[in-house]
């Protein structure tokens, strides 16, 4: 299991109480149980765990699954990765 997969299954079964058994790639949040304040809570979590520009109103949706959230992540790691420092 990759880093930031790991750590939103922690998330979602500790903070959110999903059940482990449910949560997979295909699983929509909604599916989880997650009404949409946890899942904007969620977006924020992990927002400020990977330092990423999550988007609240595009990552928080319904219909959002576990894959799609973890492969959101990754591409925006990858991206601030390759971004030099802009700092002034």
């Amino acid at each position: 299991m990759n880093a930031v997969r790991e750590h939103l299954v922690t998330l979602l079964t500790e903070k959110f109480e999903a059940p482990p058994a449910s949560i997979h790639d295909d699983a929509a949040l909604e599916d989880l149980d997650l009404d949409s304040l946890a899942r904007v809570e969620l977006v924020f979590s992990l927002q400020d765990h990977w330092g990423v520009p999550l988007d609240d109103d595009h990552d928080s949706t319904a219909d959002m699954t576990v894959g799609q959230l973890v492969d959101r992540i990754h591409t925006l790691l990858a991206q601030s990765a390759q971004q030099p420092d802009q700092a002034e």
